[in-house]
């Protein structure tokens, strides 16, 4: 199973580009087929890009720093 507090600093790692567009997100679990459930924050939560953000953007990012990681989706 994926290192809970591990995936957490590397959320933290994209969390400011998001702010900086008026988002966040927010860690919701680690399961433990290695899928990563996140709730996007703000202006994320609701902007036609989300999804994109959430594909192109955090889970590239976790899984060029955590390869084990298998998907990350969104949840409400």
């Amino acid at each position: 199973m994926l290192d809970k507090k591990r995936v957490q600093e590397v959320l933290d790692m994209v969390r400011p580009s998001l702010q900086a567009d008026g988002g966040d997100c927010e860690l919701v679990n680690v399961r433990e087929d290695n899928v990563i459930e996140v709730r996007l924050q703000g202006a994320c939560g609701s902007c036609p890009m989300a999804t994109l953000t959430l594909k192109a953007g955090i889970e590239r990012v976790l899984k060029d720093e955590i390869p084990e990681v298998k998907e990350v989706i969104q949840v409400r």
